[in-house]
């Protein structure tokens, strides 16, 4: 019943309803360019910025990844390389190019 399964509770999320995301994107670029030329000093780091980026240094496969700007394959591409090896699965064993 209720004894041994205790639901938890709802996570709270507060999505605002009012939000000007092109002004903040704005202000992020301008910050930066000021941060480019000096005008303003260097972000510091988030310790959650400074963890992520040490695992990323701990392992060579991420590292070789980052420098080489390779992205993962997506979804879509993975869904499309399936349905072409059940195509060609579907020949060998049927014998027919059509479903």
């Amino acid at each position: 019943m209720g004894i041994f399964k205790s639901e938890k509770p709802r996570a709270f999320s507060h999505q605002y309803i009012y939000v000007n995301e092109r002004k903040e994107k704005l202000a992020k670029i301008e910050e930066n360019a000021k941060r480019d030329l000096g005008m303003l000093p260097e972000k510091e780091l988030t310790s959650e910025e400074r963890i992520r980026g040490k695992f990323v240094e701990g392992t060579k496969h991420l590292k070789r990844r980052k420098e080489s700007g390779r992205k993962p394959l997506t979804y879509a591409a993975l869904l499309i390389g399936i349905g072409a090896l059940c195509y060609v699965l579907h020949y060998l064993v049927t014998g027919e190019l059509t479903f």
